[in-house]
């Protein structure tokens, strides 16, 4: 049984349609990521899975006692507020002590418990982030990309722990990203949508369709063999780094633009 199902679902504000007929499904244990341009509405797809918003028209339906995880895009806290990362963690439910622990080891963050929230960085604000949406061990991982702010190997490394979240939980991820160069790797399928949905399916598949490379070109194919390269050490050392990161330069520069 899928997680959850999309059908034929639009929905806009006010006079403005952001989502037009969008179909879709997430089942267990995959990781699928949306991609697409600012203000092709990945991020009101979202709210509408958790049920921040309501379509005009489809349906959404939720496998009963699913459990969402959620990591959001940004989360400000007042720097003058003096609140520990186990606390943080603990509110608003009241999580134990073991609870938080466990959180953050799944996290990759086992030390922070007893740090000041203010006095985190960015990626560990993130990681922080992601225990909090682990603690309650959900069936489906929320991510909206989660991690803007961060450089390109701390986007990475947070996208391999969430691999491991995968491997470990058994829990579905469907994550919101503008990094091809991470995320058409980290993926078992991928979603193109502007408005709707214009192609999804592998990140091979995707990569090479009209509808993507309309809007991002068609660097990612290297960028794709560099973090895979950088990943997996699948390929011998010496094979042609410039090349991968000339594409992947590139792709970045695409999908600034793009936004």
């Amino acid at each position: 049984m899928s997680l959850i199902s999309i059908d034929h679902i639009s929905l806009g504000y006010g006079a403005n349609t952001v989502l037009r007929n969008v179909s879709l499904s997430i089942e267990p244990g995959e990781i699928v990521t949306i991609v697409g341009p600012n203000g092709s509405g990945k991020t009101t797809l979202l709210r509408a899975l958790i049920g921040a918003v309501v379509p005009a028209s489809g349906s959404i339906r939720r496998k009963p006692d699913l459990r969402i995880g959620y990591v959001p895009q940004k989360l400000h806290i007042d720097p003058t507020l003096p609140i520990t990362v186990e606390r943080f963690l603990q509110l608003p439910g009241g999580h134990s002590k073991a609870d938080c622990a466990h959180a953050l080891i799944g996290a990759g963050v086992p030390d922070l418990s007893q740090r000041q929230m203010s006095g985190l960085s960015g990626g560990q604000f993130q990681r922080v982030l992601l225990a909090r949406a682990l603690i309650d061990t959900p069936d489906l991982l929320l991510l909206d990309e989660a991690t803007q702010g961060l450089d390109q190997p701390g986007s990475a490394a947070f996208y391999r722990q969430i691999e491991q979240v995968r491997q470990r939980t058994g829990c579905a991820v469907l994550m919101i990203s503008h990094e091809l160069h991470v995320v058409m790797s980290a993926s078992d399928r991928v979603v193109c949508l502007n408005g709707h949905v214009c192609c999804e399916g592998t990140p091979e598949i995707v990569s090479a369709a009209p509808e993507y490379r309309a809007l991002f070109g068609s660097g990612t194919g290297g960028a794709l063999a560099l973090y895979r390269h950088e990943h997996d050490h699948a390929h011998d050392e010496n094979c042609d780094h410039d090349h991968d990161h000339t594409h992947t330069n590139n792709d970045q520069k695409r999908t600034e633009a793009a936004e």
